[in-house]
């Protein structure tokens, strides 16, 4: 009897686990055009939220929720939706990287994206910027 109860706890706690409702990184879902940039992308099933931002080197901005985007702890940055971006022009900065910090530039903008576990930053600086 308790070695049945201890299977459907283990089952409950799996399914609600699981199940959150929130939508999960999925690399082949696709992509879609930012609120930020319209030619940078986003994962199709990312959920804009409001954002502001005081730092006078950026234009615009947004945050993105998507569920496991950077993997545990924002250790991982998601390489699918980076070679999407490179696969449509944008050249990461490898250089002027900083822990979570991903820089971009395609044509003379500079797209800034920072990763967490379950959110992605998008920011354009301003063309005179420094980073």
């Amino acid at each position: 009897m308790l070695k049945i109860w201890g299977i459907i706890l283990l089952i409950g706690m799996t399914t609600a686990c699981a199940n959150t409702g929130e939508p999960a990184y999925d690399a082949a879902a696709g992509y879609k055009p930012s609120a930020v940039n319209e030619q940078f992308v986003v994962p199709l099933l990312s959920e804009q939220e409001p954002f502001t931002f005081s730092n006078p080197n950026i234009l615009k901005g947004s945050t993105y929720k998507l569920k496991g985007i950077g993997g545990e702890q924002g250790l991982y940055p998601p390489l699918a939706y980076f070679e999407e971006l490179s696969r449509l022009g944008w050249v990461e900065l490898e250089d002027k990287r900083l822990g979570h910090a991903h820089f971009f530039i395609k044509n003379q903008t500079v797209i800034s994206v920072i990763v967490k576990e379950d959110f992605i930053q998008v920011y354009e600086l301003k063309k005179d910027a420094k980073y």
